[in-house]
């Protein structure tokens, strides 16, 4: 039994600007990366699109509807001053959900203890009924609620190492008492949230807000000493990822200063967590990462922890 890979090939076809972040060439670099002989036992695999009603488990229909309206026959359009859409956006957001939905699934039924989704556009900034940051559905926030509400599980934790606040995740997760949220970003930073005073309608919600600097160390110590415990007494069913690899410290959009060892180290630290607790379920989902090269270092440190523990 291996780690489980979904990604879709649509996923290539939301084309944003030229010299935008949120670029094609990000997810083609992570597939490169993992056409190295180490990554030959990854359980590749190609899931259907996702049903417009999984959406509908975050958004509402006129949002949803929204979306599909606006987009283009040719060209591009600009939703929001960061968030743009293509002719090819709206099956790469239907089918890169449906590939972490597949991750999702497989896992639950045992074909594997854990899966990474290579998808986008990401999700961790859509809100209810608002894209933003590059994102158009909160692709995590959707998978948990389908583990609670399909799977019937009764507690799903939810963690953001990505740098900037999980602002949608949070918006879409505020008042559901059985799951827990935890977002660490650096702070201040775009989009301006995530203060550890926002908590949730249940105290359900965890923010580690991290000054700009912070390295390796001060990251893990952060984690251990104020997140770790809380995750523990939780004792989640099911852990989904959402794994952005832009608080390294060549990433262009943010100033944290973390190391690609730094990424195997919470991946470790997370699958130590789920083999406590959720039988070494764990379901990650690509979120942000702008230098090619340390997105596709970070990612790759990322898969090969979930493969050593997937065996």
């Amino acid at each position: 039994m291996s780690t489980l890979f979904f990604t879709d090939p649509a996923c290539l076809d939301h084309v944003t600007p030229e010299g935008h972040p949120e670029r094609v060439d990000r997810l083609r670099t992570i597939l490169s990366a993992l056409d190295d002989p180490v990554f030959d036992a990854l359980d590749r695999r190609q899931a259907a699109p996702a049903a417009v009603a999984e959406l509908l488990r975050c958004h509402p229909q006129s949002y949803v509807d929204q979306i599909r309206a606006a987009v283009p026959v040719l060209g591009q359009v600009q939703l929001d001053a960061d968030t743009w859409i293509s002719s090819g956006s709206w099956d790469a957001a239907l089918n890169g959900l449906g590939a972490l939905l597949g991750a999702l699934d497989a896992v639950m039924s045992g074909e594997g203890r854990n899966a990474f989704a290579a998808i986008r556009p990401p999700g961790h900034h859509a809100e209810t009924a608002k894209p933003m940051g590059f994102c158009l559905f909160g692709n995590v926030a959707i998978a948990a609620k389908r583990a609670l509400d399909h799977h019937g599980l009764a507690r799903v934790a939810v963690l953001d190492f990505d740098v900037h606040h999980g602002n949608g995740t949070q918006d879409l997760l505020w008042t559901e008492d059985r799951a827990l949220f935890v977002s660490s970003h650096q702070f201040p930073l775009w989009p301006g949230t995530g203060r550890a005073d926002e908590t949730g309608a249940h105290g359900n919600v965890i923010n580690l807000p991290l000054p700009p600097g912070t390295d390796g160390p001060a990251f893990r110590a952060a984690w251990d000493e104020q997140v770790f415990p809380r995750i523990d007494s939780f004792a989640p069913e099911l852990i989904l990822v959402s794994a952005g690899f832009d608080a390294h410290r060549d990433d262009p959009l943010a100033q944290l200063a973390l190391e690609v060892q730094d990424f195997d180290w919470i991946t470790r630290r997370i699958c130590d967590l789920a083999d406590r607790h959720a039988g070494g379920r764990v379901v990650s989902a690509l979120e942000g990462g702008y230098n090619l090269d340390a997105l596709a270092a970070s990612t790759a440190a990322h898969i090969k922890v979930l493969m050593e523990r997937s065996a």
